[in-house]
């Protein structure tokens, strides 16, 4: 009897082990194949990917990586919602940390969990906030690859030199950009002291959510971008722009300008993403150093939390199994602690596995960044995006309608009681 029964036990073993073993082959790379890795990645990283591709084919060497500079975000976008259509579509491709609500519940995204089990992957060294905005309905539908947040850049031989303290709120903004502003003799600007980013509503909103207006509410159902937090919000920008303390950029080549605009030492600070502190140290040169900060939080002198930006990296639904395992190892790989620590330094993105933040290598990149230091510290803060598919949409809509207030002079409440009753209307359609 105890002889059968150690024989039924060891046959339950065997199966066990070898449905393991069959699961683990279903998502195998088992033979030689070439995918295509859509990707937003400039020129200038180039070498960059190339090393990361190297390193690859050393651990996984039946997969050949074809990279495709696809450009922005918004062309990645429109480019695989055509792939799609046309049953043409990559292997694994990048994505803007607002899409991924938009793409799960469009089904876009290959459910990553079934691999990640399969393969022992430990998502959990994220940590909640970035499973969470690389997630859709509970279910992983992306990984996180390149994060950054809204930050602060300033001309620090500038602050150090006359003596300017950040503002840690909004209510301290007043008082730190007259004192930063410059004019010329016929009362033109010459030094502003701050530019926001008005191209894309992720740079600035935090200025109104730490403040309490929320551009939807949490279950996606209300507005209160006319709110009276609101308008006293937008009113104070647009008092400090009039007054010539700041400038909204806002348009073709804003990004470009305003960026050309602080390296010229003709603004103190602007607002912008802790990813390109890399190019704003390079650009700048030895003309003055560049410190970079939390941006200015909630009046309660308390909420300072920010939004995940930056880049996930996901597989189309659409792609073959073979695609899929191939990009699987891929992606597995691209989003590894030594790969993300890697190009954390390299870009000025951030570190986002919590394993290499007691390493020495970490600790090394630190005494080589030291602004770094004073943004990852407070990354617990940083939140995910809202998850409502619609939250885009509605907030683009309220960035066009700050750009007609704070650009061209549209009266304050009239116009964001318009936008208000367009995003309204748009959320009572989804």
């Amino acid at each position: 009897m105890k002889k059968l029964v150690c024989v039924m036990l060891a046959a339950l073993v065997l199966m066990s082990m070898a449905s393991v073993v069959a699961e683990q082959d279903k998502y195998a790379v088992t033979e030689p194949i070439t995918i295509q890795f859509w990707h937003t990645h400039e020129e200038k990283f180039a070498e960059n990917l190339q090393y990361m591709f190297d390193e690859f084919k050393k651990v996984q060497p039946l997969v050949t990586v074809e990279p495709v500079y696809v450009g922005s975000y918004t062309d990645m976008n429109e480019r695989l919602i055509s792939a799609i259509a046309a049953n043409d579509v990559p292997a694994i491709c990048t994505s803007n940390t607002s899409y991924p609500a938009i793409y799960g519940e469009s089904g876009i995204c290959e459910v990553l969990d079934p691999y990640i089990a399969a393969s022992g992957y430990d998502v959990a060294d994220f940590g909640e906030g970035l499973i969470a905005s690389s997630s859709y309905a509970g279910e992983q539908i992306s990984l996180p690859y390149l994060i950054s947040t809204q930050v602060l850049y300033y001309n620090k031989t500038v602050t150090d030199a006359e003596g300017l303290e950040l503002p840690k709120t909004l209510d301290e903004m007043g008082a730190f950009l007259e004192k930063a502003t410059v004019f010329n003799a016929d009362g033109t600007t010459k030094r502003y002291g701050t530019v926001f980013a008005g191209w894309d509503y992720w740079y600035f909103e935090m200025l109104y959510k730490n403040n309490g207006v929320e551009v939807v509410n949490a279950d996606a159902t209300a507005t209160d971008v006319n709110g009276e937090a609101a308008v006293a919000i937008t009113q104070q920008l647009k008092e400090w722009i009039d007054k010539g303390y700041a400038y909204f950029a806002y348009g073709t080549g804003a990004s470009a300008d305003m960026r050309q605009s602080f390296w010229d030492g003709n603004a103190v600070s602007v607002f912008h993403t802790s990813s390109l502190y890399d190019t704003y140290v390079e650009q700048v040169g030895d003309k003055f150093e560049v410190g970079m900060a939390w941006l200015p939080g909630g009046n309660d002198g308390e909420t300072f939390t920010s939004e995940v930006g930056g880049a996930v990296v996901l597989i189309p639904a659409k792609a073959s199994q073979a695609q899929k395992n191939a990009a699987w190892q891929l992606m597995s790989f691209m989003t590894s602690p030594e790969i993300n620590l890697y190009w954390a330094d390299k870009t000025g993105y951030f570190p986002t596995r919590q394993s290499v933040m007691d390493t020495p290598e970490y600790a090394e990149y630190l005494s080589r960044k030291p602004a770094m230091q004073s943004v990852v510290s407070m990354s617990s803060w940083i939140n995910p995006r809202h998850q409502a598919p619609v939250y885009n949409t509605a907030a683009n809509l309220w960035r066009d309608s700050l750009a007609k207030i704070l650009v061209e002079g549209a009266p304050v409440e009239d116009t964001l009681n318009s936008v208000a009753d367009e995003i309204t209307e748009l959320l009572e359609d989804q």
